[in-house]
């Protein structure tokens, strides 16, 4: 991103006319010219002077324009300078608490309330609502291999909840059955009332260090189940996307490449997740703007997101909103940071049905 100036290099009367053309271009979606600026009241400068303003502003490197007698609107770092040191958020008004709230009141299952809260961001924001839940991480029962074929194990593993899950793990030769029995036992031992992420560190540290008393068979199925359910679950996201279709507004016909661009980013989970995972282990909103996430550069969209948490304070997910660089900061964020605090509150109360 190029670099520029401060706000605090910026005259006041170059601070409120760069306002006013931000202002500007989020209401609309469209270039702001020296004569809108001037009929609006906000600016008392003769369009001359506004010019002159606005192609300080430019030189700067916080506007720019499609041609010299166009309009201008904020760059990428125009619009970083603006969320940093000139936007003012607000709480949400009450009629947009009462809408998230009413969604997650509804009841139902953990993906029925993250569907609800997907879709008021949606409707709130005229972006694209996300929600995720990065992974399902049960806490562990018994862990158990199963011979299939002299080099395959099936791993199965119980979880606390009642639920069953297994995968099959390919070996570099084949095994004995003590030696799945052994991986069974002590990944059992040592996983039981945790979840995998919790143990795995230790697990992997106690083989390498040679304390695990495993022989090297054991110790190698043991490695192999873990790498096998570690990257199993990075890849298996919760994801709900709601509203897509609000990025086709009217702004939109005269950038149709980027939103083609932004609606195929959003359908790949895997990139979004790895979008919304990035916010996970912030302790506020997060605001990506453009090619500040270089997972969705080519479209040059901006992700505001705030991690919730449950009700011992982990983060278990990650609530936002994708859309234009143009989206309302000011109005999304308290938004989404609202809608956070609501889930955590509804799962700290285990509001949820089980499905």
């Amino acid at each position: 991103m190029t670099a520029g100036p401060t706000l605090s290099e910026l005259t006041l009367r170059a601070r409120d006319i760069f306002r006013l053309v931000v202002e500007g271009f989020i209401d609309t979606g469209a270039p702001v010219g020296s004569k809108t600026l001037a009929g609006s009241g906000g600016v008392n400068l003769s369009p001359a002077s506004i010019r002159s303003v606005l192609q300080e502003l430019q030189d700067a490197g916080l506007l720019s324009a499609a041609h010299t007698s166009a309009g201008r609107m904020p760059t990428e770092f125009g619009l970083r300078l603006f969320v940093d040191g000139i936007m003012q958020v607000a709480e949400p008004s009450l009629a947009e608490r009462t809408q998230i709230e009413r969604g997650l009141a509804q009841g139902g299952t953990i993906e029925s309330a993250l569907a609800a809260a997907s879709t008021a961001l949606s409707e709130m924001s005229a972006g694209a609502g996300v929600v995720m839940v990065p992974r399902r991480e049960p806490r562990l029962l018994q862990i158990t291999f199963v011979a299939l074929a002299p080099r395959r194990a099936l791993v199965v593993l119980v979880a606390e909840d009642g639920g069953i899950e297994n995968r099959v793990v390919d070996l570099a030769d084949p095994v004995m059955p003590g030696v799945l029995e052994a991986a069974g036992n002590y990944l059992t031992a040592r996983l039981a009332g945790r979840t995998l992420a919790e143990a795995a560190t230790g697990i992997a540290a106690e083989i390498t260090s040679g304390k695990s008393a495993l022989d090297s068979a054991s110790a190698d199925l043991v490695r192999r189940g873990l790498a096998i359910w570690s990257r199993d679950s990075a890849q298996r996201p919760v994801l709900v996307v709601r509203g897509q279709a609000n990025l086709l507004d009217d702004a939109a016909v005269q950038d149709l490449e980027r939103v083609r661009q932004l609606l195929d980013e959003l359908e790949s989970v895997e990139s979004i997740a790895h979008v919304l995972d990035a916010a996970r282990v912030a302790q506020a909103t997060r605001i990506f703007i453009g090619s500040e996430n270089r997972l969705m550069s080519l479209s040059g969209s901006s992700v505001i997101a705030t991690p919730w948490r449950d009700g011992d304070g982990r983060v278990v997910g990650v609530v936002g909103v994708i859309g234009p660089t143009r989206l309302n900061y000011a109005r999304v964020v308290p938004m989404v940071d609202f809608t956070a605090q609501s889930l955590s509150k509804l799962i700290g109360q285990d509001g949820f049905s089980r499905p």
